[in-house]
């Protein structure tokens, strides 16, 4: 089931960048990056409730508290990164290099939690580079 969600979201993910590089025409990055914002929190908590999950905060840990937040702050400035990039540059040139996330992800993942990398995942990275390269220059 984790395939389908992770499909689901890569398909999202393409219309966000469409839609975003056509909103995002004559309005501040900045601005656009907030309103998006705005739209996420209330969907996420539309969730939340819809699912009955709003009982689970209290049990939240400190970590978790900690890590959630620096996760946000890290989305944040990735946001309000990428939807400058868009602005400025082309979303056939811009998505491509946002997707080297994949590989930051896959060495960070190593490094910090003992993850293995295998030679399939080590192939990938470098297809996933060089693919981008390709795509960008």
């Amino acid at each position: 089931m984790w395939m389908v969600f992770a499909l689901l979201s890569a398909v999202f993910a393409a219309l966000t960048s469409i839609l975003a590089k056509i909103g995002i025409e004559g309005v501040n990055s900045n601005l656009a990056t907030a309103i998006r914002t705005v739209v996420v929190v209330f969907l996420a908590w539309g969730m939340v409730f819809l699912t009955d999950a709003q009982g689970g905060i209290v049990a939240i840990s400190r970590k978790s508290w900690i890590f959630l937040i620096l996760s946000g702050l890290g989305t944040g400035a990735s946001w309000l990164c990428y939807y400058k990039a868009l602005q400025i540059g082309e979303a056939s040139k811009v998505v491509p290099v946002d997707k080297l996330s994949v590989v930051i992800t896959l060495v960070l993942a190593f490094v910090f939690l003992h993850e293995k990398i295998t030679v399939k995942s080590a192939l990938g990275c470098v297809f996933i580079g060089v693919g981008t390269l390709l795509m960008v220059l």
